[in-house]
């Protein structure tokens, strides 16, 4: 299987065979963790940065009432926080919403790749200023966008991620999130959602079963949902 990590910063920077191999060696501890299970939990000291080599995961909050935000989501090839060894508390969780494999690299090996590796380096910390921009667009989609745009939005921004790591075959990708993920995600109720889900739909923009998502024109979802992915940094290739 081909390294998810190495497949996400190609998409970056030029990687030598060597600095996959390196990449690979990053990826020597991985372990099976079952869905609904949390890998870190708000307050938690970090002790490792979590690689998710397969499944999903998300980065949320739980406010004292017991609401939940969900601020990202992790597909393969995402690190979960590079610098997290700053961090003495954790401030938010990260939940599996899937069966996963997840490499646990300890903070050595990620200072001795930054300090001995600048290509894999300046790779990740673009890989780091796009997970900010993309936390920005969903600020955006929250503030500004009806609840169809945001839903629209939100399923043309997972496709091109998960595009980058060869994870859509076909027009189509695994998609184990709920309508309660996607109503604490978008700050949207599960009726509305439901809502919103059977007018894409309607429209023929999306076809969902058996937790698999198929888009069958993406260019037409990326219009109707004023999609730009100039936020993702890419250099567009992936695209269409």
């Amino acid at each position: 299987m081909t390294n998810p990590l190495a497949a996400k910063l190609r998409n970056f920077a030029p990687l030598t065979d060597d600095d996959a191999a390196v990449l690979d060696r990053l990826c020597a501890d991985v372990r099976g963790h079952r869905a609904k299970r949390d890998l870190i939990k708000q307050g938690d000291r970090p002790e490792v940065v979590f690689l998710l080599v397969e499944g999903w995961a998300c980065r949320y909050k739980i406010l004292p009432d017991g609401r939940r935000q969900i601020m990202a989501y992790l597909v393969p090839g995402d690190l979960c926080d590079v610098q997290i060894f700053i961090l003495k508390r954790m401030d938010h969780a990260i939940g599996l919403l899937s069966n996963a494999r997840v490499a646990a690299i300890p903070e050595n090996k990620m200072v001795e790749l930054f300090e001995t590796r600048p290509t894999l380096a300046r790779a990740l910390w673009w890989s780091t200023l796009t997970d900010e921009a993309v936390l920005r667009e969903w600020l955006v989609n929250i503030g500004q966008r009806d609840a169809f745009e945001r839903i629209a939005h939100l399923l043309c921004e997972l496709w091109v991620r998960l595009k980058m790591v060869g994870m859509v075959k076909g027009g189509a990708f695994a998609f184990p999130v709920t309508q309660s993920d996607l109503g604490d995600t978008l700050g949207l109720t599960p009726v509305h959602v439901n809502r919103m889900l059977q007018r894409l739909r309607g429209e023929g923009l999306i076809e969902l079963k058996q937790g698999r998502l198929l888009i069958p024109d993406v260019p037409r979802l990326m219009s109707v949902a004023q999609f730009d992915s100039n936020y993702l940094h890419l250099d567009g290739s992936e695209i269409g």
